[in-house]
């Protein structure tokens, strides 16, 4: 079993910056790609950043040079790393551990960019 468990979110004004933090437990040995996912009001969960064991990365174009995703393989963390905030960011920010033979799911955090 993995653990995963995020933090970081909150309220942001327009053109802020937030870091969120991703840190699994547990069987991580299992683990080949990390990601982090986000879920708007009455929309669908989308892909936001990836990034594997060996250290690729990929984003989503609406973010695209605005956040940056990586990795602290002794703290088992993944950071996201969000500049240039727009409210359509406004969404619940899920981790993902993307194991050898099934996902786990952290339980969100809330990201607010609002005047």
């Amino acid at each position: 079993q993995v653990q995963v468990v995020e933090s970081g979110g909150g309220l942001v004004q327009p053109g802020g910056s937030l870091r969120l933090s991703c840190a699994a437990s547990g069987s991580i040995f299992s683990i080949y790609l990390m990601g982090w996912y986000r879920q708007a009001p009455g929309k669908q969960r989308e892909s936001v950043a990836a990034i594997t064991s060996g250290g690729s990365t990929s984003y989503s174009d609406s973010v695209k040079g605005r956040f940056t995703i990586s990795r602290d393989n002794a703290k088992n963390t993944v950071y996201l790393q969000m500049n240039s905030l727009k409210p359509e960011d406004t969404a619940v920010y899920y981790c993902k551990a993307a194991g050898t033979t099934k996902d786990y799911w952290g339980q969100g955090t809330q990201v607010t960019v609002s005047s």
